[in-house]
């Protein structure tokens, strides 16, 4: 079943078909940065599935990497590098349900910071 989503505005959408290669949280500093959050959590989709519409922004932040955003709201979209050529590394939680898919890797957990580890242990505010 096709998964849908979009950016906070509404104005970029998302449909990924089919089977994902992979769901994993990143815990590199340019993630960190693209997305002002401690991790970030990428669907690995393999390209001609999925389909994506709207304002999009395409930003080189490295060389042969491209980040995609809204260009209404500034919400990330989306990451491609020429090192994964046959797929696009969509972020989770721009699913209409980021719950339906889960985790099962971890890539530049070196990067991790060392306070990530309590984010789900806090007290709630």
């Amino acid at each position: 079943m096709p998964k849908s989503g979009r950016c906070l505005c509404g104005a970029c959408t998302l449909v990924l078909a089919g089977p994902h290669n992979w769901v994993g949280h990143c815990h590199c500093d340019s993630c960190r940065r693209a997305t002002a959050s401690p991790v970030t959590t990428f669907i690995g989709h393999p390209n001609g599935h999925w389909t994506m519409d709207g304002p999009i922004g395409r930003y080189a932040s490295s060389d042969g990497v491209e980040r995609g955003f809204c260009q209404g709201c500034g919400s990330p979209l989306y990451y491609r590098s020429k090192r994964y050529p046959d797929e696009v590394h969509f972020y989770a939680t721009l699913l209409d349900d980021p719950a339906a898919v889960s985790p099962t890797v971890q890539f530049h957990a070196g990067e991790t910071l060392p306070w990530a580890g309590a984010l789900t242990t806090l007290p709630h505010g």
